[in-house]
């Protein structure tokens, strides 16, 4: 789908040259990598880029290269692709991480902001044991759903739609109600641990 003009431009000053727009003809949803000129220098990127893992000191971030896509402040990583329309389905495998948000963002965020935090970003957040949804720096608790090894995260664009998913049992756990603009594009942060990522899948029958 064509952008606007306007968001053409911001999309430019982002450095979207490497950005790409996911298609909504292909059988299976978004396929994506995540995007090192993106990463806090507290991030590594591994497996080919679709992996992020914290480090405690991370990179001096001198030698970090300077850019305007950066996250400055907050440990924070976006994907390559961003989603313009259609329904687009992927999953995080979490490993030895207890505080980790993953949802989606506009792709021209504030880089001194964290996912969660503004009210351009919708996140799932899991911190203390527990699940929240989180927008604009309010959380509100979800029930039926522990720690596991995977979940699922649903995009559905038309309908505005961010799905948090139990893949073990493949079902909605949680649905948030978004405000897309423009584009977005998934979105990570995490505090310990490793998040891997998994795209290119078709989503589900029954979701």
């Amino acid at each position: 789908m064509a952008l606007p003009f306007a968001r053409s431009l911001r999309l430019c000053r982002w450095g979207a040259k490497r950005l790409r727009i996911a298609s909504t003809e292909a059988r299976r949803g978004i396929s994506f990598k995540l995007e090192e000129k993106t990463a806090h220098s507290s991030l590594a990127l591994f497996r080919g880029d679709t992996g992020v893992k914290y480090g405690l000191v991370g990179l001096e971030p001198t030698k970090v290269a300077l850019n305007v896509e950066r996250f400055r402040e907050w440990a924070v990583v976006l994907a390559d692709t961003a989603v313009t329309s259609g329904r687009h389905y992927w999953e995080v495998t979490v490993k030895r991480s207890q505080q980790f948000r993953i949802g989606v963002a506009d792709v021209d965020m504030s880089r001194d902001s964290c996912i969660g935090v503004d009210d351009r970003s919708w996140v799932f957040t899991y911190a203390q044991r527990k699940w929240y949804t989180m927008l604009a720096n309010e959380k509100a608790p979800i029930e039926g759903i522990g720690q596991p090894e995977k979940v699922g995260l649903l995009l559905e664009y038309e309908a505005q739609k961010l799905s948090l998913v139990d893949v073990s049992q493949v079902s909605v756990v949680h649905t948030l109600q978004t405000d897309f603009r423009g584009p977005v594009v998934p979105a990570f942060a995490l505090w310990d641990g490793e998040l891997l990522t998994h795209s290119g899948l078709e989503v589900p029958q029954g979701l």
